[in-house]
């Protein structure tokens, strides 16, 4: 069957030049509203995945996301993301990007159609049979991504993948593959639209999902994340007294003394038996 790629369909609308502001974005708006209905419907997908990530975490393991251009940045927005949101060592999700850590900013030219780096990416981080390898692609035909996962598989390392396209190439190398299905781009080809916004959510979903079935949220609060401003810092101090029950002063004493909400409520509740 002749693999058709709908992220590069033609856009439903048309002569968006002669469009007013408020019709330009009305009509991107309306495709948006799309996006959380095609994520919903690949839901089961998803939780295999987490399930599996989980399982290789309790055992020491680490995640990568691997893509190229777009896809590779919010790949690597969300791995940033996880030590400060939920307190976990830099190196347990990572984010890597065709063309390396330059290409975060400005594209590197054909860097995503070396159908080798990839893997070579993935060695210098001593990738093993615990981890999980996420290739993320809209399109589901990136080189480098493919390559990537092609040998993790080879080496019995879990894979699996984020694209926007049916039954893709990386699709059938991936081991649990996540398709969410947009459709064509308001500006046609324009993959960091529709197909981004799916890509993103679904990070948010995998990352959240896997830190709170690690024990990393308390309630609803991230009892772990690190006090890195003020802001943070104030926030622990509510969770604390919302907690506890104790009152300003006191939340703010644990916190200083302990650097972290689960540990101050933790020695608190100690102290209190």
């Amino acid at each position: 069957m002749e693999f058709i790629k709908t992220t590069e369909q033609d856009s439903k609308y048309n002569h968006l030049e002669k469009m007013s502001v408020s019709e330009l974005l009305t009509n991107i708006n309306n495709e948006d509203k799309t996006v959380p209905l095609a994520v919903e419907k690949a839901i089961p997908a998803i939780e295999k995945l987490v399930s599996e990530i989980v399982m290789r975490m309790k055992n020491g393991g680490r995640l990568f996301y691997i893509g190229a251009g777009t896809s590779g940045r919010l790949g690597i927005v969300d791995a940033s993301e996880c030590p400060p949101t939920f307190g976990v060592p830099h190196e347990l999700v990572v984010g890597l990007i065709a063309g390396g850590d330059s290409a975060i900013r400005k594209a590197v030219e054909f860097a995503e159609d070396d159908t080798t780096q990839g893997w070579k990416d993935l060695q210098e981080h001593n990738i093993s049979e615990n981890d999980t390898v996420v290739g993320i692609a809209a399109s589901g035909t990136t080189p480098y991504v493919i390559g990537a996962l092609k040998e993790c598989n080879k080496h019995d390392i879990l894979t699996g993948c984020i694209t926007c396209n049916h039954n893709s190439p990386l699709s059938n190398v991936s081991q649990q593959p996540i398709e969410v299905i947009v459709g064509s781009e308001f500006v046609t080809g324009s993959s960091r639209m529709k197909a981004g916004t799916a890509q993103k959510l679904v990070l948010n979903m995998i990352s959240t999902a896997v830190m709170i079935q690690l024990g990393k949220v308390k309630g609803n609060k991230m009892v772990d994340m690190q006090l890195s401003n003020h802001k943070l810092v104030e926030r622990g101090v509510k969770m604390i007294m919302s907690e506890l029950q104790v009152p300003l002063e006191v939340a703010k004493e644990l916190l200083e003394n302990h650097k972290n909400v689960r540990k101050a409520i933790t020695s608190y509740d100690k102290e209190n038996k």
